[in-house]
């Protein structure tokens, strides 16, 4: 094989020649367009460029200065009294005027009339002299065999009969105390209904009545 040959075959210097060729073509290409120029924008992109305060410090505290002493005035010299006696006036006596206070006049005492005497009580009248009607009473219904009679006296008072009591009675054959109440009951509620005129009269009804 000759090596000598294969060195200075033109063709090979051709291919390097072309390709050298292209690539200056291509670079050309690049930067007519404009790439290069945008390649050139990035790498020349603003630096962002601050500046930094330096931290104060903050104030020392202020010294609290303590306050002034207060100055007293001294006090003033001690001055000796004069030894000079000065006599003091006599004290003035007051006048104390006696004024004579007349006596008390006398009270007169009036003796208070004596209460009028209460007028004298009339005594009981019938009752039929002041009562217009006068019923008699029911007979209570009682089992037993006997006579009655008993006197009842009642107070007139404003046309009315009021407080009537049994001042006297007879009760033959009534012996138990129930019949006895049962009869004085009945008697008392005719007489205080009866109707009456007239003030402050004392009247009397005897009631007699048998079984």
């Amino acid at each position: 094989m000759n090596y000598s040959r294969q060195r200075a075959d033109p063709r090979q210097h051709l291919v390097g020649i072309s390709f050298v060729f292209l690539l200056h073509v291509l670079v050309v290409y690049v930067l007519v367009t404009g790439l290069g120029k945008k390649v050139i924008d990035v790498i020349r992109a603003p630096i962002d460029t601050r500046v930094i305060e330096e931290i104060k410090k903050p104030p020392p505290p202020q010294e609290m200065l303590p306050p002034p002493p207060k100055l007293e005035a001294p006090p003033p010299p001690y001055v000796p009294p004069p030894e000079v006696q000065i006599a003091a006036p006599p004290p003035v006596q007051a006048v104390i005027t006696a004024t004579p206070t007349p006596p008390p006049a006398a009270t007169t005492i009036t003796p208070m009339a004596p209460a009028a005497p209460p007028a004298p009580r009339a005594g009981p009248v019938s009752a039929a002299a002041h009562c217009s009607k006068m019923a008699p009473p029911e007979a209570p219904g009682l089992d037993f065999a006997g006579k009655i009679s008993l006197t009842m006296r009642a107070m007139i008072r404003g046309n009315k009969l009021v407080q009537a009591d049994l001042v006297a009675g007879s009760l033959t054959g009534a012996t138990d105390r129930k019949t006895q109440r049962l009869l004085v009951n009945a008697v008392t509620s005719a007489m205080l209904a009866y109707t009456c005129s007239g003030d402050n009269i004392v009247v009397e009804q005897q009631f007699d009545f048998s079984y």
